[in-house]
């Protein structure tokens, strides 16, 4: 597969998950949304329109979004995530998206020795995980996956 339709899968995927959980009728009703992983802002554009009224903030190394999808300056959290991300625990969040994977097997290997942890921290119990990396937690529980998204492309999980 072409890198190009390889990204197209990833982002189609990141849409129809994001809308998916959009609709569930028992996602917490109070919570924050995390986006792991700001980059240009495009699935956060999108989260905003899916979940008005909530808080989202946004985490990235540094701030590189477009004008129109940048957070508010109390709303963005610059730095190594995986540093930063802990100042979150607890916070009881109702979403979590996180899109920091690299496609480079070893670089991803370091990063899931830290991030299945702080997202299951960062959620509230019957919280949602969305992540283009697996996310092996045991208080995570892995979602059946959506018939419009390739085996192994995306991810789901309910906080237990």
């Amino acid at each position: 597969m072409s890198r190009l339709d390889s990204f197209i899968n990833r982002m189609s995927a990141q849409r129809d998950l994001i809308n998916h959980v959009r609709g569930l009728v028992d996602l917490p009703a109070e919570g924050v949304v995390f986006e792991i992983g700001l980059g240009n802002g495009r699935t956060y554009s999108h989260l905003r329109e899916c979940f008005d009224g909530r808080r989202i903030i946004a985490f990235d190394r540094k701030l590189a979004a477009h004008a129109s999808a940048t957070p508010a300056p109390e709303d963005f959290v610059e730095g190594e995530i995986n540093q930063t991300g802990q100042a979150f625990l607890g916070w009881n969040s109702a979403l979590v998206h996180a899109d920091i994977g690299t496609g480079y097997d070893d670089k991803d290997a370091v990063t899931l020795t830290w991030l299945p942890q702080m997202v299951a921290g960062m959620l509230q119990s019957g919280g949602y995980a969305v992540s283009g990396l697996p996310l092996a937690h045991p208080e995570l529980e892995e979602q059946p996956q959506l018939p419009t998204i390739q085996p192994g492309r995306y991810f789901h999980y309910r906080k237990r």
